[in-house]
């Protein structure tokens, strides 16, 4: 059986964890620096406690691991992808940071094993449903990826619950916008580009932030005239991290910014997670637009509550990982969401997670 470590015992490491071991398909040890989180993981696992910002250290620990999945912070991407090239495992991820992607793409450079960064939900399972739309064209004009996780039932001023990682988030409002804009890939300012739309009867807000295209940009240079990702959230939110970011300076105090937040908005298990993505062009000498929308809501994994944020992270990275080991990706150098066909992604025993019976595919 195949061990495959997961670096990170927070909300989505544990979920990950969970999901890998339902499966019975493969050996699973979890590795943290935090004694306290380890110490809450679910007993029977094969718990590592290390240092994971040493390199050297969390290499050691690795030995064995097919395949390794970093659910850990965004500033720790680097050390643990360094790590795994010296443990000669398939190394996964989940962030968002752009910068840490490309020092991941140049660690991937004459390795033996595989590099796939950003294998959650965006950047991740978004890239995967774009691109496949996308070939369906001769010519491409728009692609808009709009992306959400909220919580279900809002009730203060932000309209926002804490569903996944407080820095996370910060760092995607706070970090510049990679889009193509008439044919030209440019960077554009987070929490702008502000609108609204309505879905289902309700009304939400998108606006750009950092890191949900990963690779898109680069793909579909010269292929796109426009292409951009947004955050979708209730109206009123982009407003008042604004005021939080720019007029009180937070922008520049992040982790006092991290100690309210986290201190003054709850956190909620009772979430919603909206995937939307638009693609126009011209098919067979026609303009045409296709349009892909699924809500995940929190349901059970294994037996545990789990928030839609968790269900779908951790099922888009355990795909991926499932992929790998079953031959339907490449073993050696960087991987792109992209390049991960949609169809085997949905037929796989984690992807299908996305499959439920809100899922929809729609053509205009």
């Amino acid at each position: 059986m195949r061990k495959i470590a997961v670096v990170g015992a927070g909300k989505i490491g544990s979920a990950i964890v969970d999901m890998l071991r339902s499966s019975g398909a493969y050996q699973v040890a979890v590795l943290d620096r935090d004694p306290g989180r380890l110490r809450a993981a679910e007993a029977g696992l094969e718990q590592i406690s290390v240092d994971v910002a040493d390199s050297a250290a969390l290499a050691r620990a690795l030995e064995g691991a097919f395949a390794v999945i970093s659910a850990a912070p965004y500033q720790l991407t680097v050390p643990i992808a360094q790590a795994v090239k010296m443990a000669g495992a398939h190394y996964l991820d989940l962030t968002e940071d752009v910068a840490a992607t490309r020092e991941v793409r140049a660690l991937a450079e004459g390795a033996d094993s595989a590099f796939i960064p950003q294998c959650g939900l965006a950047p991740g399972f978004i890239s995967i449903v774009a691109s496949d739309l996308a070939r369906r064209f001769d010519d491409l004009h728009e692609v808009r990826l709009r992306v959400g996780a909220l919580p279900r039932y809002p009730t203060n001023g932000l309209n926002y619950n804490l569903t996944w990682s407080t820095e996370g988030v910060i760092n995607e409002y706070c970090e510049p916008c990679e889009a193509i804009v008439q044919g030209r890939r440019q960077e554009v300012a987070a929490l702008e580009g502000l609108e609204e739309f309505a879905l289902d009867g309700v009304t939400y807000e998108a606006f750009n932030t950092s890191g949900g295209l990963g690779s898109l940009c680069e793909t579909l240079a010269g292929k796109v005239r426009n292409l951009n990702y947004r955050t979708i959230r209730y109206p009123g939110h982009a407003a008042i991290m604004r005021t939080l970011l720019d007029d009180l300076g937070l922008r520049h105090r992040r982790d006092l910014l991290k100690d309210i937040l986290e201190h003054a908005v709850p956190a909620t298990m009772q979430d919603v997670v909206i995937v939307f993505v638009t693609v126009s062009g011209m098919k067979a000498g026609a303009l045409m637009q296709e349009t892909y929308v699924n809500k995940i809501y929190a349901q059970p994994v294994a037996g545990t509550q789990k928030s839609a944020i968790q269900i779908t992270t951790a099922a888009s990275v355990c795909a991926v990982a499932d992929m790998l080991a079953s031959g339907d990706l490449p073993s050696r150098g960087f991987i792109r969401q992209e390049d991960i066909p949609l169809d085997r992604f949905l037929a796989n025993r984690f992807g299908r997670w996305y499959a439920g019976d809100d899922q929809a595919l729609r053509s205009a």
